[in-house]
């Protein structure tokens, strides 16, 4: 039989198949293989009844996250606060950026509009990354959730973004039967609690969504300097106009995408977060195996 992990908890994988939720658990040498069944794997598995299955096989995958462990991801909703948390031009970057390297098409969700946010700000906000291509939806507008909504069907959706904006009261909004667990913005830190205590694919509007923890860091372990650029679509669209082929758009001359800064054509703080990510790329300790 196939079908696909939906919830993985105590060593037991729930496979999805047909209608039906079978629970399993992992035969055959997946430790020797290093592979480890993760949510949104499909999966060849055997069951005689719901509750005795063995998972048998990990089909190949189109992509895997790392935070959160989800697989085959078609989209990430990058929720990001306009207010408590303070709003992050770097920090969203970094979703971005991160999101884009994994093949999951970013869209992002600004929320807490209704709070104290300056209009100027937010029009800034939404203007920059719609002119990039990105889908941006702000929590005030009244068709938000449909706009969400209509996302949805035949995709795995990932929700992430920085602790406490919101994830969970979003999927709240949108499934009021689940009733996950939100937590209050800590005052000290200027960040929510991890509220989210395993990853699980839900059904929403014709698509399974993941409720993921949320973090407010994300490590940069594999894009190399020359990949990085490639993440930013903005700099792709010019980037065959600069001199240099594999241009850094750092020191090179006749740099198209450095051009475009100047003239306003490329924002000033995204191109400054793409140089501070390159020189953390750059400072990257590499891993050395020892010798035997």
């Amino acid at each position: 039989m196939k079908g696909q992990i939906q919830k993985a908890l105590s060593g037991f994988y729930y496979i999805y198949s047909e209608g039906k939720i079978y629970q399993t658990r992992a035969r055959g040498n997946f430790r020797k293989r290093k592979i480890t069944p993760v949510v949104g794997d499909f999966v060849t598995f055997e069951s005689e009844n719901l509750t005795e299955g063995y998972l048998l096989e990990v089909l190949p995958r189109k992509n895997k996250l790392v935070r959160p462990s989800v697989a085959n991801v078609d989209q990430g909703i990058i929720v990001i606060s306009l207010s408590e948390p303070q709003f992050s031009y770097y920090l969203l970057d970094r979703f971005l950026v991160s999101i884009e390297y994994e093949g999951v098409l970013p869209i992002i969700y600004l929320s807490k509009a209704d709070l104290q946010v300056e209009d100027e700000l937010m029009n800034e906000i939404v203007t920059m990354y719609r002119k990039i291509g990105y889908i941006v939806i702000v929590s005030t507008e009244d068709d938000a959730m449909t706009k969400l909504a209509d996302l949805f069907p035949h995709r795995l959706t990932v929700f992430t973004g920085q602790s406490g904006a919101g994830k969970s009261t979003l999927l709240n909004c949108l499934m009021p039967q689940l009733k996950l667990e939100t937590a209050e913005i800590s005052t000290a830190l200027g960040r929510g609690r991890h509220t989210t205590k395993h990853v699980e694919l839900l059904a929403i509007a014709d698509g399974l969504v993941a409720d993921t923890p949320g973090f407010s860091a994300i490590d940069f372990l594999e894009i190399t300097e020359r990949e990085l650029a490639k993440q930013f679509p903005e700099f792709v669209q010019v980037s065959n106009q600069c001199k240099f082929r594999e241009c850094l758009h750092l020191n090179e001359p006749d740099c198209e995408v450095k051009r475009q800064v100047e003239t306003g054509g490329i924002a000033k703080t995204r191109y400054e977060n793409y140089v501070r990510f390159l020189e953390e790329i750059k400072k990257r300790k590499p891993i050395y195996k020892k010798k035997r």
